[in-house]
């Protein structure tokens, strides 16, 4: 089968791997659609350590079922479907509680990070467990499917923040998560939702999505601004999607006392804590990490349009051109979001 390999750091190339083969409790999937992620990019040229080559990346996918294990029941041949990117175990004591996503055992599709290697969707065929496998609904197109996952990441953000509704929310980040939480807030109930950056791309893909208050700041700017929308009080929520220490520091001096910081970005790996106003403002931190379960709820948002995710893809291109789309998301071009590669 043909497959985008990353034989080396900042180097994609088409190559021809066998076609893997559905094990007993899996399912052979053509891949349809397949979405290059943020963490695939900062796989590309190593920095996460969670792309070793050679690896076949890709986790957001959807496509149609080409076979079937001799134990999976409900799936045919020709079934379109999607699937989570965590292969979680089923077994351990967090998968026994519903947190698939801190699974003992936990492994996402298309990574390889030193303790496993596990080829994924940027390829004609992949073979997933039937436990991580979800029917498409026939109004949803390949190319949205492909965004289901990073719709579940936002999702599963804003369920861990517990949000009941009627909050007052800011989103610091208009990337693709940051987009997708601004929507997830608003479709469970917050009454206002801020957005934050200082990407004017960003901002205006924030408007074409029916933002309706966006903050063209950051630092102390932000903060000054979003107090005073708030008659000093600040947020009751606030969702940290970039993953910077002067962007959490933003988060935390937003947020109400009492209120709730939801940190979803992770691209520093350490960053200072203001520990005296986290604990004397009673705030609570709370971390979010990939989806667990979410994946019903995102399929029925966006077939509602409660959740728009077509004006957030930029480009949907063959495979083959892969390499260059890698390319240019790595040089930061301007004006990319979500490019999605069709094997």
């Amino acid at each position: 089968m043909k497959s985008l390999l990353l034989s080396a750091y900042n180097h994609l190339e088409i190559a021809d791997f066998p076609a893997p083969e559905a094990g007993p409790d899996e399912v052979l999937v053509r891949v349809e659609a397949c979405g290059i992620c943020g963490s695939d990019v900062h796989g590309y040229d190593g920095s996460s350590g969670r792309r070793i080559p050679p690896i076949v990346m890709g986790h957001e996918a959807a496509g149609t079922v080409a076979a079937v294990g001799a134990s999976v029941k409900g799936y045919a041949v020709g079934d379109r479907v999607t699937f989570d990117s965590t292969v979680f175990c089923g077994s351990c004591v967090f998968c026994q509680r519903g947190d698939v996503n801190l699974c003992d055992n936990r492994q996402v599709i298309g990574v390889s990070c030193g303790d496993y290697r596990r080829h994924g969707a940027f390829a004609e065929y992949v073979a997933i467990p039937q436990r991580i496998l979800y029917h498409l609904p026939d109004n949803l197109s390949f190319a949205e499917a492909a965004m289901l996952e990073a719709t579940s990441v936002a999702l599963h953000a804003v369920r861990v923040s517990q949000a009941r509704g009627r909050e007052t929310a800011l989103v610091i980040g208009a990337g693709m998560i940051g987009l997708l939480t601004l929507q997830a807030a608003r479709a469970v109930g917050c009454a206002r939702v801020m957005i934050a950056d200082i990407d004017a791309s960003r901002l205006e893909l924030a408007r074409n999505i029916g933002a309706g208050e966006i903050l063209d700041c950051s630092g102390a700017e932000l903060v000054a601004k979003v107090l005073e929308a708030t008659e000093g009080r600040g947020v009751d929520l606030a969702y940290e999607a970039v993953g910077r220490n002067e962007t959490v520091n933003a988060a935390i001096d937003c947020a109400r006392k009492g209120g709730t910081v939801t940190l979803i970005g992770n691209i520093q790996p350490e960053v200072s804590l203001p520990l005296q106003k986290v604990v004397t403002r009673q705030l609570r931190l709370q971390g979010s990490c990939a989806s667990a379960g979410e994946y019903p709820q995102a399929m029925e948002l966006i077939a509602s349009g409660k959740i728009k995710v077509a004006p957030l893809i930029t480009s949907i291109a063959p495979l083959e051109e892969g390499p260059s789309w890698f390319a240019r998301l790595h040089a930061r071009e301007p004006n990319l979001m979500k490019v999605i590669l069709t094997p």
